[in-house]
């Protein structure tokens, strides 16, 4: 029902804009409780979180899966009450929680794609660096988006997300209006690490397993010429804020053949993950699509 849906938007609106502007210890203290709520209450997403760590991690035990599983919806309801702030909150309250660590020039306009894999932090990464962007001669960020099926908070993230002068794109745009974009110098936000269907994907390993990914990377480096650059924002050590580390260009990438390519990237975002695996986004159904007879994982 429309009123329903309308009273919805409107409390979780004012959620937001509150924790925008409470301490930042509360916030984070109070999204802690929130994934401790989210990791003891059954729902399917659990499910998901479990089998995917099952999954990735074959050599853990019962016992540390759920440990794990408990610290990733920990950060995870951090992560989402702390969009409050990345998404409303000043320019200042944003670089105050998340830092760049950047191997390449920022400011050189050269064209580059940044590989920005699902972690917790990614939002801040993305609008912290929008920000500094805004300050200095830097390019302007353009992240690709999936609709949501709010619409009202669709048109309102797009709306937060391009506050400091950032570009939201739909994945499905004309790939010409992309090479633009990319050809104009301006930063391009790809999370590659999502299944979103057999169109313009192959299946390629993660964790061991064949994994449903879209081969955009491996295509829009090739016609747009950018350098291909991995981009992650993780957790400081002391908890307290997270640091966006943009990486050095891939060597040797892209090549002609793009499902090796692809398959590359996977290893690399493997990597990272296994780095941070608390911090990566198991709540998604990463292996959703399956090869031709095969069935599903998370039955």
């Amino acid at each position: 029902m429309a009123w329903l849906s309308n009273l919805f938007n409107f409390l979780a609106l004012n959620v937001l804009r509150l924790f925008a502007f409470l301490p930042y210890t509360i916030t984070v203290h109070v999204g802690y409780g929130l994934g401790w709520l989210a990791a003891h209450i059954p729902n399917s997403r659990s499910h998901v979180v479990k089998t995917n760590l099952r999954l990735c991690f074959p050599n853990l035990s019962e016992k540390e899966i759920d440990a794990l599983a408990l610290e990733h919806w920990k950060l995870f309801g951090r992560s989402v009450l702390e969009r409050s702030r990345i998404w409303l909150g000043s320019g200042k309250q944003i670089t105050d929680i998340v830092s760049i660590n950047s191997e390449i020039t920022l400011g050189d306009h050269k064209p580059r794609l940044l590989i920005n894999p699902h972690f917790v932090g990614l939002e801040g990464g993305f609008m912290a660096l929008s920000v500094l962007a805004s300050q200095h001669d830097w390019p302007r960020g353009a992240g690709l988006y999936q609709n949501m099926k709010n619409p009202f908070f669709n048109q309102k993230m797009i709306e937060w997300r391009n506050r400091f002068g950032g570009k939201s794109i739909e994945r499905q745009s004309r790939l010409r209006d992309l090479i633009r974009e990319i050809q104009t110098g301006n930063f391009i936000f790809i999370a590659p690490d999502i299944d979103l269907g057999p169109r313009d994907s192959v299946f390629v390993p993660f964790f061991g397993i064949q994994t449903n990914t879209i081969t955009s990377v491996s295509r829009l480096a090739k016609l747009s010429g950018a350098e291909v650059c991995l981009m992650t924002t993780t957790l400081n050590q002391d908890r307290k804020g997270y640091t966006c580390h943009i990486r050095k260009p891939l060597p040797n990438f892209p090549s002609d053949d793009v499902e090796k390519d692809t398959a590359l990237l996977n290893r690399y975002i493997e990597e990272l993950v296994q780095e941070r695996p608390a911090e990566y986004y198991w709540v998604h159904k990463r292996f959703k699509h399956r090869p031709p007879g095969e069935a599903s994982l998370y039955d």
